[in-house]
């Protein structure tokens, strides 16, 4: 099919997107050219998001301003902190309604096959945050996964030295899940039923 170069353009674009594939990218394409008014929307949407998203500098999440609306919450508990991989684990957690604590941001996962390290996470910060902080628990709540679980060990043996207690996820994700992807009680059930980390069992 020969399509002009901006609409070629834009349905490579929606391609590029998770989860959409050509025919998919196609339909999008066409019904915003049958919406003009939806899709100017839609334009200004994305383009406010690119200018004025940026991460925290606390945590990492996705803010406005220089912290996020968490972070420069007065009201959330400062004694408690988990760690997440990705700002929409953040969003996950939050849904329900049962962790009024702080968040760090990894932005990403140990992934060895991809040479992913520390380097490229924000484990210098969250080293320096605990270190200088007055945290009494740490949550590790990465993903039940082999590079989410390798990275909660990593951690673990990282922030040791600080005397902090540190707690993983219990039940309510399934194995292999990404954190974003659980619903809500789940969620919930994994928060509530964390239980301390266990050096002698990770490192046998």
């Amino acid at each position: 099919i020969m399509y002009s170069p901006s609409l070629r353009r834009l349905i490579q674009a929606f391609v590029q997107l998770p989860g959409i594939g050509e025919k998919t990218a196609e339909r999008l394409t066409f019904h915003l050219l049958l919406q003009r008014d939806k899709a100017r929307e839609l334009a200004d949407s994305l383009l406010q998001v690119v200018e004025k998203i940026r991460h925290c500098r606390q945590c990492y999440n996705f803010a406005e301003e220089e912290l996020c609306a968490i972070c420069s919450n007065p009201k959330r508990d400062k004694a408690l902190l988990c760690v997440v991989e990705e700002p929409k684990d953040v969003f996950a957690l939050e849904q329900t309604g049962c962790y009024q604590g702080l968040y760090h941001v990894l932005l990403g996962r140990f992934v060895p096959m991809e040479k992913k390290g520390d380097k490229e996470l924000t484990t210098e910060k969250l080293v320096q945050r605990v270190k200088e902080g007055q945290f009494q628990e740490v949550i590790l709540a990465t993903s039940p996964t082999l590079e989410g679980d390798g990275t909660a060990l990593y951690l673990a043996e990282l922030l040791h030295p600080f005397g902090v207690k540190i707690t993983r996820i219990g039940r309510g994700v399934p194995w292999g899940v990404h954190l974003s992807y659980a619903n809500k009680t789940s969620l919930a059930d994994a928060l509530s039923s964390r239980t301390p980390w266990n050096r002698k069992e990770s490192s046998s």
